[in-house]
This record gives C-alpha cells, structure tokens and sequence, in this order.
C-alpha cells in the first residue's frame, strides 16, 4: 500500500496521525471508568429497600389528573435528562480527580512517548536530508564539450499530443505512433511525458571518411557526480498502473514466473549507473525499475521479462553496457559517420532485457524507443515487428495482450505450468 502513495507528505501526515492516535488511546486507557449508580446506592439505606429520603416525604394527595403510573419526574430527573452541549469528562471543571498512575505504569508510558518523539523526529529528519540532498539534478557539461542529452534543452515533443507531425532531423517515421499510442498520452504534459522523443539533429560527422576506424565515444563518458533525479508522481502513476496490471494477471495465471519479479531498486543506484555511463534513463524507464529492478530466477523458473528476454536490474545493465561498449571498442569497422542505430551496438543504448543469447532488448537514451540487438547483425528498432515508441509503451503492450489473449507484434504470451513464456506466431 505505501508503494502506491508517492507523495513523502502524505506519508508523514499518515504517520502523524498514527502517533495521535496512539496519544490519545494512551490517555482514555488512563481514566478510571465511572461506575454507574453509585451516588444512587450511596442514598439508599443498606436493607431497608428505600433511601432515607423516601421516609421523610409525606403521602402523596389525590391529584387530578391521575398521575402516571411511574409516577411525576421530579425537577432533579428533569435536570439529569436535559440535554446538554457534550463536554469531555477531563475538560470539565467539575470533574472528580484521576487516581494517579503508579510507577510501573508511568515508566511504561514515558519509553513509549519517548520512542513515538524518536521515530517522528526521525522520520522529519530524513526528510529534510534528503531534501537537502536530491533537491538539485546535474547541471555541469561533458568535459568532452560535446551536448550530451543531459545536458540539452527541454525541447522533446510527445508523439501523442493532437497535430504532432514527423520531424525529418529525428529519423523518427510516422508510422511509430500506431497503436501504442491510444491510452494515457493525450494528457501528458511536454515536461511529464513519461516517453518524449528528442528531437535535437544529430551532429553533421559527413568530414570523416566513412571507412576510418573511430572508437565509440558514447562509450567513453567523462566523469561526472551521480545526481538522484525526481520523477513526475505522474509519470509514477501511469508506470505503476501498468504493473499492477501486469502482476495482477501474473499472479492469478503464472505464481511461478511473479515470484521472479525483483523488488524495488533505489533512486541512488539508478543515479550512480547513470553518471557511470554517461547517460541518463528515461522517465518511464526509471519509474519501472523503482517498481522492479528487473527479475531474478526463483524454483527453476526463467526471470520474467519482454518479447522472450529476461528483466535485467540497475547493476546488471551498467555491467552489460560496459561488456557491450567493450567489445564494440574491438570492432575494426565502425567510422565516425556511421550511423549508430544501424551498427550492432552504440553506447547511447540502454539494455534492460536478455534472452541469454548475446542479444538484449534495449531503449535509444535519445530517441526513447525500443529496440533489440543481434550480436551477428544490426540492431533493430521494431522489435516484434512493430513499432514500439518507449518503454512504457511496452508495458502497456504487454499488458494488453495478457488481458485479451492477443500479441505484441509476433510475441504471443503463454503459460506452461504456471510459468509464464512467450511464443512466436505468424
């Protein structure tokens, strides 16, 4: 349940009221319960059946009208019955004197406020640090003086968004918007998109011979401090939304495959990675791994994932960018005019998925697209042979097909013994 409140001020205002209410519980369990009708028994003489005002009254004269049978409420009842304002017994200015707690008693309810003021100063204390801490994102150039994506301006275009058209500088062909592009894109904002597109023109690199050999300088980032970035509780949401889908129908039709999902990574190890690699993860992307830092093998089960690949956490895509950008350094015909969603590999990728092979599902860092790598060809940005523009996209995809029974491309889903896997149709 608290994964799915994102605001930190909600979580504290819920803690608060928590602690309130132990408060107060605490101090009800304090007072000594009334015991009804003692001052009524006080009245009453022991064994004589009547109070000893009861002797002193007179015998009541014949009256008319006829009294009724209980008989006349007198002006003390009258009082007793009126209806007043409801005041707290321990607000009253009448109210009797509590019996003081013994010792025991007190020492217990001194270590229990003591805790509650421990927790909550801590709680508003981590706050405050962390605030102080990820407040600012990384602002500072490449050394190389290159315009990295981090480093450019917010101008990124969501291909959802009513009269967007192709720009010809991105490569990016209108036949990608599709049909991944029907639910929770109209709304977006340009600044909370969770799957913009840059639309910044690459580099004119035509002066070099095509034929030279020119080591991958995505590959080669400069050394930067990692910065914990927020993310829009938005692009949160609409993320989550998606999983929750796509657990719900794991859980009920393939337990075996939803017990591989891993749990959340942290926000600083997705900022460590980043600055590691000289890139920064997609919004949506980012969103996905603090619900799942990808999948892991439990009972003989193969790590749940996409289009047949595995889900891969933080350190395993940094660790796999790196064997990636190795081997592509090794690579003798690769030139500086190439372009690199055509080669094999580039650094700007991003793989989150594996089939085991030495081909990996990965995200275009700058064009924000899926895509998928074969180590004995090119990469290829129709995976499934469609289209899919980001990775939220492919959430979305994936969960759709689950709940009607339909495909993603050629990817049909399937169970086989409560293990969820993937078929290829025609």
């Amino acid at each position: 349940m608290l994964r799915l409140i994102t605001s930190r001020w909600v979580r504290l205002a819920l803690v608060a009221a928590a602690v309130a209410a132990i408060v107060v519980a605490v101090l009800r369990l304090r007072r000594s319960p009334a015991v009804p009708g003692d001052a009524l028994r006080a009245k009453i003489a022991p064994g004589s059946g009547l109070g000893p005002e009861a002797e002193a009254v007179p015998a009541p004269s014949p009256q008319w009208p006829p009294a009724p049978i209980l008989g006349t409420p007198t002006a003390d009842d009258l009082k007793r019955y009126a209806v007043r304002p409801y005041i707290p017994r321990f607000l009253a200015p009448d109210s009797p004197p509590r019996k003081p707690l013994d010792d025991l008693t007190r020492r217990r309810l001194t270590r229990w406020g003591a805790v509650a003021v421990t927790l909550c100063l801590l709680v508003f204390g981590t706050q405050a640090l962390e605030n102080a801490t990820f407040s600012k994102e990384a602002t500072a150039t490449e050394a190389t003086g290159e315009t990295r994506f981090g480093d450019m301006p917010e101008t990124l275009i969501d291909p959802c968004v009513p009269g967007w058209e192709p720009d010809p500088a991105t490569g990016m062909a209108g036949d990608r918007v599709g049909t991944l592009c029907e639910e929770d894109a109209s709304g977006w904002s340009q600044a909370e998109a969770p799957f913009p597109v840059d639309t910044a023109q690459a580099p004119d690199t035509t002066a070099t011979a095509p034929d030279e050999t020119v080591p991958d300088a995505d590959c080669h980032p400069a050394t930067r401090t990692p910065r914990a970035r927020p993310l829009s509780p938005r692009v949160v949401r609409a993320v989550n939304r998606q999983w929750a889908r796509i657990e719900k129908w794991l859980k009920a039709n393939a337990p075996a495959s939803y017990r591989t999902l891993g749990s959340p990574a942290r926000a600083r190890t997705i900022a460590v990675a980043e600055a590691q690699m000289g890139l920064r993860f997609p919004n949506d992307l980012r969103a996905s791994l603090l619900r799942h830092n990808g999948a892991v093998a439990a009972g003989g089960s193969w790590p749940f994932g996409f289009l047949g690949n595995a889900g891969m956490g933080v350190r395993e895509i940094r660790d796999t960018w790196r064997m990636l950008c190795g081997i592509d350094d090794k690579v003798e015909d690769r030139g500086e005019g190439s372009d690199p969603r055509a080669e094999w590999w580039d650094g700007r990728m991003i793989p989150f998925g594996t089939d085991g092979s030495g081909n990996h599902l990965v995200v275009d860092s700058v064009m924000r697209d899926v895509g998928e790598t074969d180590h004995e060809g090119r990469m290829s940005f129709t995976p499934g042979g469609i289209p899919i523009r980001s990775h939220y996209a492919l959430l979305k995809a994936v969960a759709d097909a689950m709940e009607t029974g339909g495909a993603v491309g050629y990817w049909k889903p399937r169970v086989t013994g409560g293990e969820f896997d993937w078929d290829i149709v025609n």
